[in-house]
């Protein structure tokens, strides 16, 4: 009788009742991968995966713009084991584009916590493969950029982009998260989409969480915000979500 092992039995770790196995492996094996690489910080950049170059506004170039100098910064800045990793979900539009600015300095700056979808999502060709993550789950993908992210950049997106960003301002505001800088890039098209006064004037939130973001329009405006921001912040390690 060719009896097969519980831990290699593909049909059980496919099942239901091995769902809580698999929910775990999304949280040990990157935690493992990151901890040896030496990743401890990270500045993640949400965005639509529709989102082109030579799109008008060009977005793309934008984000391609900003993740360099952000990487040539960190590079400059820091020391090899406490620089700054671009985090993205590691599909193509804007995440490619950070990719991509982030690669023109060094690929092995590059997260990707990519997701497996039935469309539009495949890791773009400027990750690092050793830094490159498949998840199935949704919320253990959310968990990673929230437990890396020492400063988040929205720009626009779809309802992914959404999901992550309330999810990353939630954590803040319950305090679940410590500070950091969050930018919303492209303030035309923020104010088009959300009117986050409304929250405060109805009483949903209060005025104080607006503190929380700020709207850019330029490269440079957030550049210079983020830097400022990360500068007066000190290191939280990987596991800076609160206990």
């Amino acid at each position: 009788m060719d009896v097969v092992k519980a831990y290699r039995n593909e049909r059980f770790l496919a099942s239901d009742e091995a769902r809580e196995i698999r929910i775990l492996s999304e949280y040990l094996e990157p935690r493992t991968r990151l901890l040896h690489a030496g990743v401890q910080r990270g500045i993640a950049v949400f965005g639509s995966a529709r989102l082109r170059r030579g799109d008008t506004p060009d977005y793309y170039a934008m984000a391609v713009d900003l993740a360099e100098r952000l990487a040539r910064w960190t590079v400059a800045t820091h020391p090899a084991d406490a620089r700054y990793h671009i985090c993205t979900g590691g599909g193509p539009g804007i995440m490619e584009a950070a990719a991509e600015g982030t690669a023109r300095v060094d690929r092995r700056l590059n997260v990707g916590l990519n997701i497996s979808l039935l469309h539009e999502q495949h890791a773009n060709p400027w990750l690092d493969p050793g830094l490159t993550f498949d998840f199935h789950y949704f919320f253990m993908r959310k968990f990673w950029f929230a437990n890396l992210a020492q400063a988040v950049v929205a720009f626009p997106g779809g309802f992914g982009t959404m999901d992550e960003l309330f999810e990353i301002l939630t954590l803040l505001q319950t305090r679940k998260i410590r500070g950091r800088p969050v930018v919303l890039f492209g303030a035309e098209f923020w104010n088009a989409i959300v009117n986050f006064q409304v929250f405060v004037d109805r009483g949903l939130i209060s005025a104080r969480d607006l503190d929380d973001f700020k709207m850019v329009e330029s490269v440079e405006e957030a550049l210079e915000f983020l830097i400022s921001r990360l500068a007066d912040n000190a290191t939280l390690p990987l596991g800076a979500l609160t206990p």
